[in-house]
């Protein structure tokens, strides 16, 4: 939210999800990622640039004609942004813990220019809200764990997953939070559900060098465990983790490649909205996350 106020990226919608923070952060956390203490991040600069970078690339290839679900999304506005650039899916999923989706679920339903999209982009029969699940023909929130693909999958299938359909599987810093062992089942059961799909995984990676170690021990000062952190230990662990786990073709590249990929105007224009002295902590940074992404791709899109 603060980024945005700032001038990162325009997102006419979080201001609807998120409070206006009361402090302001450094630069090279609105650029790479989000608190003191180097932790989690959320969406800043290079990630939502790279991420949708992906996504609108999945969905060109498809015209479209696909379902993206959106795993631990959270407060995410992808669906509102989307729609505005005429570039939704067949549908739309979203799924995280119950606690989260009432959450989101309370603020669609009292602001209009959130609800008002849902239902212009609705057909059909009348749509489906309760306190934990929305149904749309375009767009759902499903209230689920994912660390049990069979409850979820039946969840999906119950708000018209259709498998049959190119299905774009979105991960941001979700895995991670999940054992190797959880996260394998889900990247397996995704694997073997959809013939044609792709996954984009967004999160820690040279996490065994002592700025990966600072990181752990931070968030272990917060009561925040990393269950999967062992996986983010390089590219090619990343690369590995979605091979061995039914994927055709995998990629990996840390966040610092990501930023010399993105447009260099717009990269320029950012790095004028404020002065970013600590160059080298900022490339630090962004060495420690990545983007991961991976295909099975019987039709050959």
């Amino acid at each position: 939210r603060f980024a945005v106020s700032v001038g990162y990226w325009k997102d006419p919608y979080i201001q609807y999800f998120v409070r206006q923070a009361k402090e302001r952060k450094a630069p090279e956390i609105n650029r790479g990622k989000l608190e003191e203490d180097w932790g989690p991040l959320t969406c800043y600069y290079a990630r939502v640039h790279g991420v949708s970078y992906l996504i609108k690339a999945f969905l060109e290839r498809t015209e479209c004609n696909c379902q993206i679900v959106n795993l631990g999304a959270g407060m995410d506005t992808l669906f509102w942004r989307l729609k505005d650039e005429n570039l939704l899916p067949r549908k739309y999923f979203e799924v995280d813990f119950p606690m989260i989706v009432a959450r989101k679920i309370h603020n669609i339903k009292s602001k209009p220019p959130l609800s008002k999209p849902i239902m212009e982009s609705h057909s059909g029969d009348s749509l489906l809200i309760d306190s934990h699940s929305l149904d749309s023909s375009r767009y759902s929130i499903v209230g689920a764990d994912l660390r049990f693909s069979s409850d979820l999958e039946e969840k999906l299938k119950k708000h018209s997953l259709d498998v049959h359909l190119p299905t774009l599987l979105v991960a941001e810093c979700v895995l991670v939070y999940m054992t190797p062992q959880q996260s394998a089942n889900l990247l397996k059961w995704a694997a073997s559900t959809f013939p044609v799909a792709m996954v984009i995984n967004y999160e820690q990676v040279n996490m065994r060098d002592r700025f990966g170690q600072i990181m752990i021990e931070n968030l272990q000062r917060r009561q925040c465990n990393l269950a999967g952190v062992e996986l983010c230990t390089s590219l090619q662990s990343q690369r590995e983790r979605l091979l061995e786990n039914g994927w055709e073709n995998a990629r990996a590249i840390d966040m610092m490649k990501v930023y010399s990929f993105l447009p260099q105007a717009d990269v320029k224009r950012i790095e004028a909205l404020e002065f970013l002295d600590e160059k080298e902590l900022f490339e630090q940074l962004m060495q420690h996350y990545c983007i991961c992404w991976a295909s099975k791709d019987s039709s050959n899109l």
